[in-house]
């Protein structure tokens, strides 16, 4: 009898992620080895070119915020790709395609990996002219500023009726936002609390900047209706900046809410909203409609050239991202930062 085979055994390719674990209460990211079949499911299998790093990423990555849902988790919650497989009717091998929010980085593997499995619901194909590296030096950031503007677009925000503040002007959101209301032909008014910002800010578009006033300034100053400054504002801020934006802001206008760097709690008054029809909108980038994150990016793709990703943009390798994400929780970080997985 002839001897019998022995079964051979397949073995996995493995592949480099930044992962998220639970460390005595609070997330820590390392890098490991991981392979296809640890990755959550989803009908595409992606080959990731590029992530990037967002203020949601940092406080994953640093555990100073309750941000991942389970663990462990591959960071990112942004991720650009070529689909490496399908079992969607929607999407080919040979595709590139852009997912961001939904749950990546935070309840389901996200992009700081060389490989992705993600649901087909949450992917867009990428528009041209948009190349991937661009799409990620806007990635959630840019996707958020444009979805701010068209919320306030549609609640009557047009050229011509007043500037439009942008606090946090340095960060990511920020640093896009000036770009894409200075391209749509709006005047910005950006207010940083970082002097030696002045000639990037106006570079991006910025018509003026400001000193964001302090926050002893700020409760000085601040009254239930101030003089009319803008007739709209996208803040990053929140905290005690969101009552003095909406006390200054003209009949009829709207702040977008975007963030919380000073906090996610603020005392105000109605005055605004009664008195002067003042509209408070609140940006929920990560749960859009598919139709709605193609329209953007579509309006993205043909905006590109005038946004200045060039200079508000750096390259980060994944083996460098722990050393990177303490400056967006400082405050040092500015504008986008891509990241190259494969680097």
């Amino acid at each position: 009898m002839p001897a019998k085979k022995k079964s051979e055994k397949k073995t996995e390719v493995s592949f480099p992620a930044f992962r998220l674990h639970d460390v005595e209460g609070r997330s820590a990211g390392r890098f490991e080895e991981i392979t296809l079949s640890q990755l959550d499911l989803g009908e595409l299998v992606v080959r990731v070119a590029y992530s990037s790093v967002n203020y949601k990423d940092a406080l994953a990555a640093t555990g100073q915020g309750k941000i991942v849902r389970r663990f462990p988790c591959v960071g990112g919650i942004d991720l650009v790709g070529t689909v490496v497989s399908s079992e969607s009717p929607d999407f080919n091998p040979g595709d590139e395609v852009i997912a961001t929010g939904f749950g990546l980085g935070v309840s389901h593997d996200g992009g700081y990996a060389q490989y992705a499995r993600v649901p087909a619901a949450w992917a867009v194909s990428l528009p041209s002219p948009l190349t991937a590296f661009e799409s990620m030096a806007l990635g959630t950031a840019g996707f958020t500023a444009a979805l701010a503007l068209e919320r306030m677009e549609i609640m009557g925000l047009r050229q011509g009726r007043g500037p439009v503040a942008v606090t946090g002007a340095n960060g990511g959101v920020g640093s896009v936002a000036i770009a894409l209301l200075a391209a749509k032909g709006y005047e910005v008014v950006a207010f940083t609390s970082k002097p030696h910002a002045q000639e990037r800010l106006k570079l991006l578009g910025a018509s003026r900047v400001e000193m964001l006033p302090s926050v002893q300034e700020r409760n000085v100053v601040a009254k239930p209706l101030m003089r009319v400054a803008w007739a709209g504002a996208i803040d990053n801020l929140g905290g005690d900046a969101l009552p003095w934006l909406l006390s200054g802001t003209a009949t009829g206008g709207c702040v977008a809410s975007v963030g919380n760097a000073l906090g996610a709690t603020f005392d105000g008054s109605v005055y605004p909203f009664i008195l002067r029809g003042v509209s408070l909108l609140g940006i929920d980038s990560a749960n859009c409609t598919l139709s709605l994150r193609q329209r953007l990016w579509a309006q993205l793709a043909t905006l590109v050239d005038g946004l200045h990703l060039p200079e508000i943009t750096g390259t980060v390798a994944l083996t460098q991202l722990a050393e990177l994400m303490p400056s967006f929780i400082n405050g040092q970080a500015q504008g986008r930062w891509v990241v190259d997985v494969n680097a």
